[in-house]
């Protein structure tokens, strides 16, 4: 019986997944498979349908901050593409040679960097979208055909969340460590080494698989920018996207290079500290400021009428105005019900069964602690929302550890500690990338769709060549379970007796009782 109810709560789960899989658009598949929770909750737990919104409206509330993160990046991304400060990133790395084959490469590094200063995935993304995947079609205008726009996507895409797995100012690097009572350097210093060589080992990939691929090595000159692009599709961008136009013309005709400051201020106020909100406004603002004198923007209007001034100060404001309604039409909703299905699956325990499951397979401690990475790596696919697994998640695999696990001293039950931590962190942040129908592949696909509306997104385009994310996931856990973790500096658990499972000392005993 227990068993059967086990098996019932995953229903919602899979009308998600199945849905998703299917074809259908996550605005309709999240409320479907949310209305099944409750249901499912009535039948299994009880649960009223107000015990279900409450669960819903909190999980939710969790999310706020990120919502309006989210729109602020849409308009960032924006305004980077239209007052030039992408067309700057762009030339000079043009004027350095880059290409199609390279091009993957540089971007996962820049994104790594600049998540790692930003504290953001999601910003980091809206803000590197609008450059490198226009870059990549400059290099190669046939860039959707020889697959060089999909390799950079998930490039920039696994190097987005590298910061947000090790970065100070990281909203999931902070609230992971809270949950598990760690402080956050002493987190970053233990898995330093682990996370460089997870991005050092996806750079690798990267390059070998531009070369495998056969992409073009040959740079080129950005003269030739606009001849790269179909008429129709200058047609469709004029229509949908006119910011991608101005950028692919400040590539052609050229843009001051001081242009690329509002890029290097964001990066420089987050590593100062300065709150995310903060940074990203400064992107915004300082790419109008620094336009006027680039001749990028203007202060008053060029050419305008009552019902649609598109330059001027009013112009670039309905422009950012235009970047949160991108995000609030879909995205947001999304996110939103998403939220709410977690909140939902969380208030009717449906981890419970999997916890106990845990425990009873598991021999000593390292498995224990295998088994939490997996058990993080199967809420984030459940909850479908990376901060929804850490604070759901987070509290059962603390409770594990601290119930089933005793150690001679409490600097070894620390490191278990931590490495709970970068468990929630890292299946979170990372184990978002590979799966299908996640809020965070929803997002990405909501962005690159919005920067370069050539080619229709979809979520499982992030996951092809997503090596970074499939790097850091798959070695966590396989280090973790045979122990090679000790042959990384500061990064390896334990060894038993030092760390030993209660119920085989409890079992020992009773031996030789």
């Amino acid at each position: 019986m227990k068993f059967l109810k086990a098996t019932v709560k995953f229903v919602p789960v899979v009308i998600l997944a199945g849905l998703m899989i299917a074809g259908q658009d996550a605005l309709l598949a999240a409320p479907i498979a949310a209305v099944a929770a409750v249901i499912i909750a009535k039948v299994t737990e009880g649960l009223n349908f107000k015990d279900c919104i409450d669960a819903a409206t909190k999980s939710v509330s969790n999310i706020t901050v990120a919502l309006f993160i989210l729109m602020f990046a849409y308009a960032m991304a924006s305004a980077f593409m239209s007052t030039g400060v992408g067309a700057s990133v762009v030339n000079i790395a043009l004027s350095l040679g880059i290409s199609a084959k390279t091009t993957a490469v540089v971007g996962l590094v820049v994104t790594a960097i600049l998540s790692v200063a930003t504290g953001t995935s999601w910003g980091t993304f809206a803000a590197c979208a609008p450059i490198f995947l226009w870059l990549v079609h400059i290099v190669d205008p046939n860039c959707i055909d020889t697959g060089s726009l999909l390799l950079t996507t998930c490039a920039i895409a696994g190097g987005a969340c590298f910061g947000d797995n090790i970065g100070l100012i990281s909203d999931t690097t902070i609230v992971s460590s809270g949950i598990q009572g760690v402080e956050v350097v002493d987190r970053i210093r233990t898995q330093g080494v682990w996370s460089v060589m997870c991005l050092v080992l996806a750079a690798i990939a990267f390059f070998v698989a531009g070369i495998v691929m056969g992409l073009p090595g040959e740079s080129v000159a950005a003269s030739g920018v606009m001849d790269s692009v179909p008429q129709s599709a200058m047609d469709y961008l004029a229509q949908e996207k006119p910011e991608a136009i101005d950028l692919l013309n400040q590539v052609q005709n050229g843009v001051a290079l001081y242009m690329i400051i509002p890029l290097i201020l964001v990066i420089g106020l987050a590593i100062s500290g300065v709150n995310t909100f903060a940074c990203i406004g400064s992107g915004i603002v300082s790419a109008y400021v620094l336009g006027l004198f680039a001749g990028t923007t203007s202060l008053y209007p060029i050419l305008s009428s009552a019902e649609d001034v598109t330059t001027g100060l009013q112009g670039y404001l309905n422009m950012c105005m235009a970047g949160f309604a991108d995000a609030g039409s879909w995205v947001v909703v999304m996110m939103m019900w998403v939220a709410a299905f977690g909140g939902i699956m969380g208030k009717m325990k449906a981890f419970e069964p999997l916890s106990n499951f845990i425990v009873k397979i598991s021999h000593n401690v390292r498995q224990l602690m295998t088994c939490n990475g997996i058990l993080c790596l199967a809420g984030n696919a459940i909850l479908s929302d990376e901060m929804a697994q850490i604070v759901t998640v987070g509290p059962i695999i603390k409770e594990i550890t601290a119930e089933n696990v005793e150690a001679e001293t409490e600097e070894d039950m620390y490191k278990l500690k931590l490495r709970n931590a970068t468990f929630g962190d890292a299946m979170g942040v990372f184990g978002s990338q590979l799966i299908p129908w996640h809020v965070y592949l929803g997002f990405y696909v909501g962005i690159a769709i919005n920067v370069y509306p050539l080619y229709e997104f979809a979520n499982t385009d992030f996951i092809k060549f997503n090596f970074m994310a499939m790097i850091a996931v798959l070695s966590m856990l396989i280090l973790t379970f045979t122990g090679a973790d000790r042959l990384i500096p500061l990064f390896g658990l334990p060894k038993e007796p030092k760390v030993r499972l209660k119920k085989k000392t409890r079992g020992e005993a009773e031996d030789i009782a």
